[in-house]
């Protein structure tokens, strides 16, 4: 019979909320195990058994960033409206990793996904599957008629990571805050959505050629 496992999930969880307090308030550079142990509680062997290391935690409080917003855009009941569906996933829950969870979303996000372990780059697929399987619904309605799935996930992505950068360096009242959010979201939606010009409408639309002569201004001792 193996011996009993002295640290379990719970404690690991509890030693998360301590981490993500920890660097909530003092930054991630303030966190270490030493420290750590003795806010939640507990020793050092509890937090090396569990993360292996500093390194091995900061990894965890990663996965622990996507794993949120994975599960919250999952647990969202999609409408009728996958337009509206998809700005929700930027304006209500990106938002709310950002704003409820502001010490996640700088250690998932605040690094390259390629210097991350397994585990959080597993962790960030996932969310990006679910924001990915809001725009394969648009895809599948005819809305999406420019983009592939995953460039629209891209730009998507990068407007949410811009958004959450200026929601915590210049910080607005929650109402303007919520309402650049939906405004900036909804107008890239309603470009990826916008029906694509056909060849005659973007022939129009392009501007005559002009070329330089010997009489124009600039054109002198210029060939025609």
């Amino acid at each position: 019979m193996g011996r009993p496992r002295q640290h379990d999930e719970r404690t690991g969880v509890t030693l998360l909320d301590a981490a993500e307090q920890m660097v909530e308030r003092d930054g991630v550079e303030a966190l270490s195990v030493r420290r750590l142990a003795d806010e939640a509680g507990t020793s050092t062997r509890a937090v090396y058994s569990l993360f292996g290391s500093k390194a091995g935690l900061v990894d965890a409080l990663g996965s622990r960033a996507f794993d949120w917003l994975a599960d919250e855009l999952v647990a969202v009941e999609p409408s009728d409206d996958p337009r509206s569906d998809l700005v929700d996933a930027g304006a209500r829950t990106f938002r709310r990793l950002v704003t409820e969870h502001p010490a996640l979303f700088r250690v998932g996000f605040g690094r390259p996904k390629a210097d991350a372990a397994a585990g959080t780059r597993d962790a960030a697929d996932r969310a990006m599957d679910a924001l990915q399987a809001r725009l394969v619904r648009l895809e599948r309605a005819g809305l999406l008629p420019r983009r592939t799935v995953a460039e629209a996930a891209r730009e998507f992505h990068a407007l949410c990571l811009g958004l959450a950068d200026l929601e915590l360096r210049d910080p607005l009242s929650p109402a303007r805050s919520r309402r650049m959010w939906r405004d900036a979201l909804t107008t890239l939606v309603d470009g990826l959505t916008a029906p694509a010009p056909d060849a005659a409408t973007t022939r129009r639309a392009r501007p005559a050629r002009r070329c330089a002569s010997a009489g124009s201004p600039g054109g002198a001792g210029r060939p025609a």
